[in-house]
């Protein structure tokens, strides 16, 4: 009787220490995704915001001058033999 006491009594303790550390990890973890998407979102606003006023050519989107950018920057790697 006494031992069965003594692992219900350990396994309500460890149903609480698990939920709780669950607790901390959901809160932790919830913290970070939104830190790393509000510094995302605020790299991705500045690099648009950078190709728009300086690199894009009449008329063309913001997307339509990352693709152009992105092509030629394959383009010259190609010509140096695939280095960065």
């Amino acid at each position: 009787m006494a031992k069965s006491k003594l692992v219900k009594a350990n396994e309500k303790i460890a149903e609480k220490v698990v939920g709780g550390y669950r607790k901390i990890e959901d809160g932790v973890v919830g913290g970070y995704k939104k830190i790393e998407e509000g510094a995302v979102g605020g790299f991705t606003k500045m690099s648009d915001s950078f190709v728009d006023q300086f690199l894009t050519k009449d008329g063309e989107s913001v997307e339509d001058a990352k693709k152009r950018l992105a092509a030629e920057k394959k383009m010259r790697e190609e010509k140096r033999g695939g280095t960065k």
